[in-house]
């Protein structure tokens, strides 16, 4: 994962929630998504898996693919996704979400400082 910007799409457990996020930081931001620890959307509906990702060299063409995907209609996303994850499996382990990184996440989220 040599890339600096992300655009990547969450889903829920069931696959009918989707979240579009632009980070610097695939892994991390994942990984905080799957430990609930940013509140808000993706918290509240419980998108805890990467179902799709794109990597580039810059953010701000990072942030206007974005908001392009917003702009897309639910089918257009939802093909989008099953032309590269056809049964909308976990992304998260395939770029080095291991269970080992959460821990490591979620400890030093919680350590006083």
């Amino acid at each position: 994962m040599s890339r600096d910007a992300y655009v990547y799409l969450m889903s829920n457990v069931r696959n009918n929630v989707l979240y579009i996020g632009v980070t610097n930081d695939l892994v991390r931001r994942v990984a905080e998504h799957q430990l609930g620890l940013q509140p808000g959307f993706t918290q509240r509906y419980r998108c805890t898996k990467l179902v799709y990702f794109e990597s580039g060299d810059s953010i701000v063409a990072a942030i206007q693919r974005e908001k392009q995907l917003k702009n897309w209609r639910r089918q257009w996303k939802e093909e989008l996704v099953a032309s590269v994850n056809p049964s909308w499996a976990d992304l998260g382990p395939s770029i080095g979400v291991t269970p080992q990184i959460l821990v490591e996440l979620a400890t030093h989220r919680h350590r006083p400082g």
